[in-house]
Order: structure tokens, then C-alpha cells, then sequence
């Protein structure tokens, strides 16, 4: 197949969250299975041009929007592919006007005004730029409200209906947090060249606004989310943000795949972080891990003490008001547990964990901000990671932790639902116990989840060491992932 994959942002271009790893991992695994496979993003002024290594390849792409004409310029790239495995192109669509700015999508905590318009064209000049390349996918694969014009534009612009090659072409729309819609007042519509009568409850139109992610729900051939246990959750009031009704009359359609790792980077045996390495036959210096996130952070370099750990934006979508409620508890418990943060977010957070840092100095240790060879080395030293959060589409930590030999603690959420099986004796034998799993999003759920793993750490060493295996041994690699991708986009070219 010829795959094209339309994204915002990408890995190691430009990125501000989850989707810019699965952009730069997603095509390189397919690319693996024998694919022809492209990628397209906006040509931001924060990518470094020279380790870009690109070149113009059409000095002039025409994106026609009723607020004017803009002539946009494509570069192209290219990333390494997997070993044996044709490299992936990266198309870079550039306008200074439009991407030249400091951020991707907003300054100082505020969104850029014209954004709609500056993806209006993006999507428009990915189309465009296909017909200049004389390169026809058989797949566009759209993700988020920033590329989701790319099935409405298909599906509605009378110039691309008319095309026979725009025409042929099967678009599958990923949707990674449903939280994210591309909401703006319905005047934009006009701005963007979209019909008028798209302006209603079953096109684009949503209490009064403009919904961008509602046009690429409605208007793609086939759907995906981040996991399993997401695609249905966003079919319920408490996780569709709205979009609940127009995601179940769209079940049919919608798949979720789980996001997967790149098992190169994430790797204790071989990652560059780390000053000791350790694999799941030889998980000895794990221990020493765990000794240097201690003197790291400043606290008592016991060995036999639980250590615990986040990393994550300091907001209460990931349960942060959870551990607000139960950390002092914890570390006042007979367990001696301790507990280190790396991360950033409300100020109001932040300023509880730097008073609790104060107050359990051996306890407790925080980094705001973030740094990512200190993620990999927490990761390696952790006993426990913790992720208690409200929603989750899909978490990559967690499956981060499973491959380090930390304990995953979660709600049962969205991905997290779908990579951990809760640790019982019996599960663990088994070879299905991977972390410890808990309900109801409160408090004390997430203590005695918590203190369920502690009293195994401390009591029963042989079944931990087990756990401890069982996590180690999954699979989430991206090659995994793509398998699933494959055979839903060969079903839809196959027109099934």
C-alpha cells in the first residue's frame, strides 16, 4: 500500500505530546512491514533546517481559501527506517507566515487566533501537493482536529470531487484525546470554504461553534483511537466531550489500537541514560537504578524501601488531586515508602509537592519541569509507578514501566485498562499479573491499591520478582501496533 499520514506534529521534528511519537514510530513500523509510506507536516521556524536535511521539492503548492490565496513551498526529508526496511519521506509544508511563530499552537498559555486558517491551508496543501508529486495513496491517514479539513475537503470541495485520483483515496481519521475538538465560532466556516449548509447538527456545527474533529469523524471512511477501552468510553456521556451521539452512530467504523513503544529507546539493557543496565534475564542492576535516583533526588539510600514514582503534567486529569488527598498518609505509614515526581503543570500542585518535598526531605523528591534522560532513569530505579488517572486514552508510561521492571499502580481507565492486568497470586502465576488496578476514581482507592502492591514488595519477594517478569515480558512495540493498523487499512482499500 501507498500510506500517507497527515499530522500536526512529529518525532523528531517537532512535538508537544503523544502524537508526535506516534507520528515518527507509526509509519517507520509500517514502513517495516513493506509499505510505501509518507508523512506530511507544517514546516514550523522551532525545526532545526539543517539537521532536517530537507529539500524543495515543489517550490509552489496553491491552497485557495475564500480570505485568499496562500502558495505554500513542500521540502522533503526523509527518517530512517527500521534495518532493511526503504526510509520513510517527510513532506514539510512551508508558509513563515502561517508556521514561522515560537510555539506550534499557542504563546504564553494562549492559542494562536488563527489557527483554524493556518490548518485550513496545511490540509488543503497536503492535498494539493499530491497532485504536484504525481504520488496518489491509497490511504490518507488524518489524526486530530488540526488535520481532520483532510476528510472534509475530500469529501466536499467540488475541485477534489471532481478529481479521479483525490476521488479513490480512503482516509482513516485518528483520534487521540477527545478532549482536543478545534472548536471556533461559525463565521470561520466561511473563512475556510466549507459549504454553508455543513453549518447544521449533522455536519460541522456544535452548540453554535465550529467543530473541526466532528468533520473528521463524520466524513472519514474508517476511525481509530489510542486503545480498546477508549473507542468505547468515548461513546458515553462522562468521555465524548459531546461527541458521544456522532461516535456511537459511527461505531461501526471505529476501531481502537493501541499506541505502542519504541522498544530501541526504551530499553534498560542498552539505553544511554542509564550508567547501569539490566534486562529481564539479569535483573541485578536495577537495584543500583534505584540507589542513584535516590542520592539523585536526596533521599535515604535504602535499599529495602519502597520507591515510588510519577512522571506527567501536573493536572487533575492524571489523578493529581489524588495523591494531594493520600501522599502525606502514605509517607507517614509503617511502610517508610518514598516517593520522587518529575513533571509540571498547576501551579497550585506544584506548590503542594515542593511543601511536601520540604517536609519529608528523605522522603520526597521533585523536579518541575521535565528532562528526558531523568524519565528513563526514574523509570529504571522506580519499584512502583503511579498513574492514577481520570481519563487515559491510551499512557505510554505505563507500558514504559512494564519494560523497565517498575510495578505499574492504575485506574482502570482508557489504555491503561487495556496493558495492565491486576496482580493477584494467582494472575501472577499465571503470567497475566502486571500491576496493580484500581476503580473508582477517589482517594482511598487509590491507597489501597497502592497498599496492596507495598505488602507484596515487602512480604513476599519470590511473587514480586514474578510480577516483575510478567511485565517485562509484554509486548507493546510498535510493530505489534502496526499489525493492527495493516490490516485495517488493507480492509479498507480492499473496500470491506
Amino acid at each position: 500500500m501507498k500510506i500517507l499520514l497527515a499530522a500536526s506534529e512529529m518525532t523528531p521534528f517537532a512535538k508537544t505530546g503523544g502524537l508526535a511519537d506516534v507520528a515518527g514510530a507509526l509509519p517507520k513500523a509500517l514502513a517495516a512491514l513493506g509499505h510505501e509510506v509518507a508523512v506530511v507536516l507544517p514546516f514550523y521556524g522551532t525545526i532545526d533546517r539543517r539537521a532536517a536535511a530537507a529539500e524543495i521539492v515543489l517550490p509552489e503548492v496553491i491552497a485557495d481559501l475564500p480570505i485568499g490565496k496562500r502558495a505554500l513551498t513542500v521540502w522533503r526529508a526523509s527518517l530512517a527506517g527500521p534495518a532493511g526496511a526503504a526510509p520513510v519521506t517527510v513532506y514539510l509544508i512551508e508558509d513563515r507566515g502561517l508556521f514561522n511563530r515560537p510555539q506550534l499552537y499557542a504563546l504564553g498559555g494562549r492559542e494562536y487566533p488563527d489557527n483554524p486558517l493556518r490548518f485550513a491551508y496545511f490540509c488543503q496543501a497536503a492535498i494539493w501537493m499530491l497532485k504536484g508529486l504525481g504520488w496518489t495513496p491509497d490511504i490518507i491517514h488524518a489524526n486530530d482536529w488540526q488535520t481532520a479539513l483532510i476528510p472534509t475537503y475530500l469529501a466536499h470541495l467540488p475541485a477534489m470531487q471532481a478529481d479521479p485520483d483525490l476521488r479513490r483515496i480512503r482516509v482513516l481519521f485518528s483520534i487521540h484525546n477527545m478532549s482536543y475538538q478545534g472548536l471556533y465560532p461559525g463565521y470561520v466556516m466561511r473563512q475556510i470554504g466549507l459549504p454553508a449548509t455543513l453549518f447544521a447538527m449533522h455536519g460541522l456545527e456544535y452548540r453554535g461553534y465550529l467543530n473541526l474533529l466532528k468533520g473528521g469523524i463524520l466524513y472519514s471512511h474508517e476511525l481509530t483511537t489510542v486503545s480498546p477501552q477508549y473507542a468505547k468510553e468515548i461513546q458515553t456521556r462522562a468521555y465524548g466531550c459531546g461527541l458521544e451521539g456522532i461516535l456511537r452512530l459511527r461505531a461501526a467504523h471505529l476501531t481502537g489500537i493501541m499506541n505502542g513503544i519504541d522498544t530501541r529507546e526504551w530499553d534498560p539493557a542498552t539505553d544511554p541514560a542509564l550508567s547501569a543496565h539490566y534486562s529481564r534475564a539479569d535483573k541485578s542492576n536495577k537495584a543500583l537504578c534505584k540507589r542513584q535516583v535516590q542520592q539523585r533526588f536526596g533521599l535515604a539510600t535504602d535499599p529495602g524501601r519502597p520507591l515510588l514514582a510519577m512522571i506527567g503534567r501536573l493536572i487533575q486529569q492524571k489523578g493529581v488531586d489524588l495523591l494531594v488527598e493520600i501522599l502525606p498518609t502514605l509517607l507517614e505509614g509503617a511502610e517508610r515508602a518514598q516517593f520522587v515526581l518529575l513533571g509540571t503543570g498547576q501551579p497550585e500542585f506544584e506548590a503542594f509537592f515542593a511543601k511536601l518535598a520540604r517536609r519529608y526531605p528523605e522522603q520526597v523528591g521533585l523536579e518541575l519541569g521535565f528532562d528526558d534522560a531523568l524519565a528513563h532513569q526514574i523509570e529504571a530505579g522506580a519499584d512502583l509507578f503511579l498513574m492514577p488517572s481520570q481519563f487515559e486514552p491510551c499512557g505510554l508510561n505505563q507500558l514504559y514501566s512494564l519494560r523497565y521492571g517498575a510495578v505499574p499502580v492504575v485506574r482502570r481507565t482508557g489504555g491503561l485498562a487495556d496493558s495492565i492486568t491486576d496482580a493477584t497470586p494467582s494472575t501472577i502465576v499465571w503470567g497475566k499479573g502486571t500491576g496493580f488496578v484500581f476503580g473508582p476514581f477517589d482517594g482511598a482507592a487509590l491507597l489501597g491499591a497502592i497498599r496492596r502492591a507495598l505488602a507484596m514488595y515487602l512480604n513476599d519477594k519470590e511473587l514480586w520478582q514474578k510480577l516483575i517478569d510478567n511485565g517485562m515480558a509484554q509486548d507493546f512495540s510498535w510493530a505489534r501496533s502496526a499489525k493492527e493498523y495493516e490490516k485495517l487499512m488493507l480492509r479498507m482499500v480492499a473496500g470491506v
